[in-house]
Order: C-alpha cells, then structure tokens, then sequence
C-alpha cells in the first residue's frame, strides 16, 4: 500500500505517546475486567470497523450562501482520493471512499481504480446528483427531476442515475444512492400525489438497470429546497417506495435530515425491523440539515443510535451489513481534520454500544425497571473507550493521535504549494 505521509514520522508521533497510551489501557482493562467485559475483545471490533468518507468532504464545503476556499484543496477526484489516503493512514477506520457524480466524473476508471487500490481504499456506494443543473444540460432541474412533470427532464434524470451506475460497475462499487431535491414551495405548485407516482415511475427504470448484487439508497429530507412538501420528506415516505421497488431497495438515514429532537434510534430499530435499512449518512445538526461534524452537539443520540444496530445485529446475525459514511460540510476546519474527528467519534460510538449489558437491559426492561434500564445504557455511554480507539489504531498502523500527527507532519502545507488556488478549480462539489 502507497503511503502519503511518512510512516516513520507516524511511528516517532506513536513513539513519544505510548507509555501513556499503556497505562490508559492497561487502567482500562482492569476496570472493565470487573465489569466481566475483555478489552481485548472491545479492542478486535474497534480494529475491524469501518465508515467511507465522502469524496466531497475533503473539499471546503460552504454555508447557505457562500464558500469560502482553503488551502490546498483538491482540484479533482485524484487528489481527492490522496487526501482521503491521509485521513485512512492515519485512523485506520476509513477504507471505503464514496464518490458523487458528475462531480467525481472520470474518462479514466481504470486508473482512478489503481490508484485507489494503492493507497489501500474501495469505492463505496456513488452518488447521482439530478438536484443542480451542470453544464450543457438540457433540461433544467428548478421544478424538479424524477418527479418533473416534463417526461424529458425525468428521462434525463433517469439516464443520469443509471449513467453513474455504470460508472460505478468500473470502480468496483456496489451500491446508488439516490437522493432529489424534488418537492414544493408553495401549495397547489404540484399534485402531492402525483409526484410521488412520477417519483416512482422515474425509480422503477433505475432499479431495472442495477446489477443482480447492487443496492439502492433511497434518501430522504424532510426540507431544503423544497420548503412546503418534499417528495420523500421521512422514513415512512422512503420505506413505502422501498417496498414498492423491490428486495435491492433500501432505506438511508442521513441523521441531520430529521426535524429537530426527533427520534432517530426509533426510526433506525423501524427500518431494521422491517430489512429496509440500507446505510447512514453520519452527522450532527443543531438546527436542521446543519451537516456539523459527527457527535459534535448530540453525541448521547450517536450512541443510541449504535446501540439499536448492536441489537439488531445480535438478532440478525450476519446478515446485517448496514453501509456506514460520514457527510458532513466543513467552512471554518481544515476538511481532513474534522473528517478524521468525525471517524473517530463514530467509531467510538460503535464500542460504546458493544458496551451495554444487553442481559441486564433486557431484565430490566421485562421488569418495567425505567431507570435502571436507562442507567445501564449510561453507564457504556459515559465509558470512555478513547484508549481503545488508540490502541486499534496502533495495531493497525495508524496514529495515536491522528489530528496531532497530521499537523505535524505539514501535509496541509505541501498540498497547499502543489495545488494552487484557482477560480473554478475546486472539486469539492459543494456551493
């Protein structure tokens, strides 16, 4: 595997911090050995977990109204994937890298492949984009794609998601997302019904051209930009349409597209409940689709939200392979800093939750005890597991203190020289 930052400068970073990082664990251990828990066997899952990044995030994304550039940033898909590079180096906890098209459009598959493959990474589900209108398109997006009342712009909507496909068979990925901006801004602009009907229609000639072993992300929003009805508004909307298309079909949460406080563990225990539930868009949100760095301002709900899959996978064994990817949008961060962040918060959510005494959460439950019920899911929350994380990442190659050892190692400020700033040469998709 390629490597983008020097791996002897990793192994000094590790070097000057793991004296500390024993005594942590070695603390660690021993407290939850008298929980009856092995550190070790905490310490496996966390080395085999894994989130994909999102190709736009290591872009600067923007406000609602603006965006601000920084340094360095990648100008295409291959740097891109260098970035993306670092931020797997030195977490260990992000091989798979999520492309959206036409953003991330290549003439060349084959060696965006290669170069994925030598940095160590796989392409995960890609992404359409029908909710912009690009250049030299011929029907406009305004009043919608798949659900438009134009028969020719939800042609070229459609023949857009099964282009990406197709672009995603030659990288390797299996899985589209799908995610339209498509609704109303005002009463009476279009037939709720009726878009929905056209919607589907639009889905059933995509879902035709998957490949026997792909999947379908249905996403939804419940606003933005469509500020009075938005066609696929909630996991009730998206779960009907999943049903309807077929088996390859599923349901993803993206957990900043909810009003705020709703219950999104419910929603997640729901669509698992019924196999429907395809994967995550992780992120944190205060307000409404704020795309905030993972486990920023709710980190409580991250963790409930694992710890509905820790007991949907319990249950369904194996067969549970929901999709994990972080979406988040940066403005104020260095992108693979917070990326990295974000990485290592979920994860640590994920151990968090193979905390929780599902035997004692279970008697609880059955003896209607709510307060020790919830005392045992606070007492895995309230853990801390970060020398858990340290220790995976070690094992695994990468950095005890991944945000540390970037800073150290002037990646930002090599990039920066090599990619110099030029109007319209950002790739990051966003703004």
């Amino acid at each position: 595997m390629s490597i983008i930052i020097d791996s002897g400068r990793v192994a000094e970073h590790n070097a000057q911090l793991r004296a500390g990082l024993d005594a942590d664990y070695e603390a660690l251990g021993g407290m939850l050995a008298r929980r009856g828990v092995d550190i070790e066997h905490l310490t496996e899952a966390a080395q085999r977990f894994a989130v994909a990044l999102p190709s736009w995030g290591v872009g600067t994304g923007g406000t609602r109204f603006a965006r601000f550039p920084g340094r360095g940033e990648p100008r295409n898909v291959f740097e891109k994937l260098d970035d993306c590079a670092v931020i797997h180096q030195l977490t260990r906890a992000t091989p798979g890298v999520s492309l959206h098209f036409p953003w991330d459009k290549t003439t060349d598959a084959r060696a965006l492949r290669q170069q994925a493959e030598a940095h160590g990474l796989y392409f995960d589900a890609v992404n359409s984009n029908t909710f912009q209108d690009q250049v030299d398109q011929q029907h406009s997006y305004k009043y919608g794609s798949l659900t438009a009342t134009s028969a020719a712009t939800r042609a070229q909507a459609v023949a857009h998601n099964i282009e990406c496909i197709e672009l995603g068979k030659a990288l390797g990925s299996k899985a589209l997302t799908v995610w339209v901006g498509d609704g109303a801004n005002f009463p009476g602009q279009h037939n709720l019904r009726g878009a929905l009907e056209r919607y589907l229609d639009s889905m059933r000639d995509i879902y035709a051209a998957l490949p026997a072993d792909w999947l379908l992300f249905i996403e939804h929003k419940l606003f933005e930009p469509a500020f009075y009805a938005t066609t696929i508004a909630d996991w009730g909307t998206s779960f009907a349409c999943a049903q309807t298309l077929g088996d390859k079909a599923r349901c993803l949460v993206d957990l900043g597209h909810h009003a705020p406080n709703t219950n999104i563990e419910m929603i997640v225990a729901r669509l698992a409940q019924f196999g429907k539930l395809g994967g995550f868009h992780f992120n944190d949100s205060k307000y409404g689709d704020d795309d905030l760095d993972s486990g920023s301002i709710n980190p409580f709900q991250l963790f409930l939200v694992f710890n509905e899959l820790a007991d949907a996978a319990q249950r369904d064994g194996a067969a549970f392979k929901p999709a994990y990817m972080l979406d988040q949008s940066h403005n104020v961060t260095d992108p693979i800093e917070s990326l990295m962040s974000s990485a290592v918060e979920v994860q640590r959510a994920f151990v968090q939750a193979q905390l929780v005494d599902r035997v004692a959460l279970r008697a609880h439950q059955e003896a209607n005890d709510a307060l020790q019920a919830a005392q045992t899911l606070k007492q895995a929350y309230r853990t801390d597991v970060s020398a858990i994380l340290a220790m995976a990442r070690v094992r695994n190659d990468g950095a005890i203190d991944p945000v540390a050892c970037y800073r150290h190692s002037g990646y930002r400020a090599r990039v920066a020289e090599a990619r110099p700033a030029k109007a319209g040469a950002s790739s990051s998709g966003i703004v």
